[in-house]
C-alpha cells in the first residue's frame, strides 16, 4: 500500500518552533520550519522484556528501555497536541524476503529461513507496537532493514508534508535510531535526537552511540528541550493535519 496521493504540504499545521529571537543552541535556524517526530521500532521484539532474555540486559538497561518507552509515548502525546506530525516506522520482517547480509552477520546461512527468534515477523506478536500505538490519522512506514528510509517511501512522504527537520525517537540507539538518523541527515534533514527517548540493551552502548551521532549526524537534546521547542497546542492543530494514516510498505 502507499500513502494517499491527496496527502499534501501541511506546513501551516506543523511545528514552527520558538520565535527567531529565542531559538538558540541545537534549535537555531529551525524556527518557523516544519518538523516531524519519527518513532522507530518500539515493538515487542525490541521493547518487551519478555522477548529480550537472550540479550542479557542488566537492571540499568531494563530501566533505561522502560523509561525510553514512557518518554517516547509522552513525546507522541505532546507532538499530537502541538500539531507536529508523528510518523511511525516499524520493522516488518517478511519470511519470503530474506535479508541475506543480516543472516551472514548473525552466523547463519545466506538463505537460511527465518527462525522463531527472528524479530518483528509480520503477523506475529513480536511485530506489535509496545507501550504506545499509532493513531488512525498517522502514517506507518514498514521497513525491512535498519533505516526507516532504506527501500521505503519515508523521504517522499516527508517531502509531501513539507517537513524540513526531524526528531528521531525509539529503539535502539546504536542500530535503527542511528541508521534512520544518518540517512535523514544525508538526505538533508537536520536531525534532533532526544537522548531520554531512546535506549540500547547496554547503557554503555547507548551513551557511545549518542556520542558518535552528536559528532557526525544530529544534535542530541533532552525530551524536555524538544517539547519546549514544539509550538504551543492549539485547538486547530489536529484539524490542520492532512495525514492519511495509511500503511507504506517496504
Amino acid at each position: 500500500m502507499s500513502t494517499d496521493d491527496s496527502t499534501g504540504d501541511v506546513t501551516d499545521g506543523l511545528a514552527a518552533g520558538t520565535s527567531a529571537s529565542t531559538a538558540t543552541g541545537p534549535f537555531a535556524g529551525l524556527n518557523n520550519r516544519a518538523g516531524a517526530l519519527l518513532v522507530v521500532d518500539v515493538q515487542r521484539s525490541f521493547a518487551d522484556l519478555d522477548y529480550l532474555g537472550d540479550y542479557g540486559l542488566d537492571t540499568a538497561a531494563e530501566d533505561a528501555i522502560a523509561a525510553a518507552i514512557r518518554t517516547t509515548a509522552a513525546l507522541v502525546h505532546t507532538a499530537r497536541a502541538a500539531g507536529v506530525p508523528v510518523v511511525w516506522i516499524e520493522l516488518a520482517s517478511d519470511p519470503d524476503r530474506l535479508w541475506a547480509a543480516s543472516n551472514w552477520l548473525r552466523g547463519k546461512g545466506f538463505d537460511e529461513p527465518m527462525g522463531a527468534d527472528e524479530p518483528c515477523v509480520i503477523g506475529t506478536p513480536g511485530a506489535e507496537w509496545y507501550g504506545l500505538i499509532p493513531g488512525i490519522d498517522e502514517p506507518l512506514i514498514q521497513k525491512r532493514h535498519y533505516s526507516g528510509f532504506q527501500g521505503t517511501e519515508l523521504h517522499a512522504l516527508l517531502q509531501r508534508l513539507g517537513v524540513v527537520w526531524v526528531a528521531v525517537a525509539g529503539l535502539t540507539t546504536e542500530c535503527c535510531i542511528a541508521a534512520t538518523a544518518t540517512d535523514a541527515f544525508q538526505l538533508d534533514y537536520p536531525v534532533l535526537i532526544p537522548s531520554d527517548a531512546t535506549a540500547a540493551y547496554e547503557v554503555r552502548v547507548h551513551e557511545n552511540a549518542l556520542e558518535i551521532l552528536a559528532l557526525t549526524t544530529a544534535h542530541v537534546v533532552t525530551s524536555d528541550e524538544l517539547v519546549g521547542f514544539f509550538p504551543a497546542p492549539t485547538a486547530s492543530a489536529t484539524a490542520a493535519s492532512a495525514l492519511t494514516g495509511s500503511v507504506v510498505s517496504a
